[in-house]
């Protein structure tokens, strides 16, 4: 979505946002860096990907209607030289560009979450035979009511690979925990990791950039607990997030159903986190929600 759609102008309103936005952007950063560091990307990598994103951003955000977007307007924008900007101008990787057998694994899961013919009484996701008569619920049912592109078997063994399911006694398939949570070498984590992220600090960024808040962007925070504390609230919270978000998903995935589609998107999510005195993040034991 760029600027003509948005009514966006390439400069803040607010006086000295630039020198207001350095405190909370250096503690925003700094568990990116972290990664970063962990991760093996260097600073001149991180530097070029930012020179990479701030033309791209320039040049498709902040165009203004009815005017050709010039390397010179690009370069007054971003502090970026006039020549550099030419070179740069068209590239940057696609942000919003979902792995296909990622998009195909959430929402054969969303359903199986949400679908009352896929979920016992309380809600929660029921063992699935893999094939059934007639329209008894069964994993080759849930499957092919999302895409009949690949096949049921196929899944299965991909997803038993992955360790998100399992096969129970009465030779059921059984949605694991790890369903919700990527881990390991799962590439799904670092997609969340981009996606999720992003659209927090995009709710976060359109609330102190406009008028008045646009999107609910709140959090509960206590300082000075105990380490027992810390953990017990971290816990109970894990279980209100999880019944919060499995809540939404039932009813937006029965909703889906009936709506006649377009090209708008919608993310829910919660955000839960503790740290000690060190400022490092407590172990207080796995958890998450993709």
């Amino acid at each position: 979505m760029n600027a003509k759609s948005r009514g966006l102008k390439p400069a803040s309103h607010q006086p000295n946002a630039a020198a207001k936005l350095h405190a909370p952007l250096a503690r925003l950063l700094r568990p990116l860096v972290r990664l970063c560091i962990r991760s093996g990307m260097t600073f001149p990598a991180l530097a070029q990907l930012l020179r990479e994103l701030f033309v791209n951003v320039a040049e498709h955000d902040f165009a203004l209607e009815g005017k050709e977007q010039t390397d010179s307007r690009v370069s007054l924008l971003t502090g970026i030289h006039r020549k550099e900007v030419a070179r740069l101008r068209g590239a940057g990787a696609p942000v919003h560009e979902v792995p296909a057998t990622l998009s195909r694994t959430s929402a054969i899961i969303a359903r199986w979450l949400a679908a009352p013919e896929f979920t016992d009484a309380k809600g929660e996701p029921l063992p699935l035979p893999r094939t059934a008569e007639g329209d008894a619920p069964s994993f080759e049912q849930l499957v092919e009511s999302i895409t009949k592109d690949v096949r049921p078997r196929a899944v299965l063994d991909e997803w038993q690979d992955r360790k998100l399911v399992t096969i129970n006694g009465n030779d059921e398939i059984v949605l694991t925990d790890t369903g919700f949570v990527p881990r390991g070498d799962d590439d799904r984590k670092w997609h969340y990791l981009g996606r999720n992220l992003h659209d927090h600090v995009a709710a976060a960024a359109e609330n102190v950039s406009g008028p008045a808040p646009r999107f609910l962007e709140r959090a509960v925070h206590y300082d000075g607990l105990s380490p027992k504390l810390a953990k017990r609230l971290e816990a109970r919270s894990r279980e209100l997030a999880m019944e919060a978000l499995k809540v939404a998903n039932r009813e937006a995935n029965r909703a889906l159903a009936k709506d006649k589609g377009g090209n708008s998107r919608w993310n829910f999510g919660v955000y839960i986190y503790s740290e000690g005195p060190d400022g490092a993040a407590d172990d207080a034991g796995e958890g998450g929600q993709s």
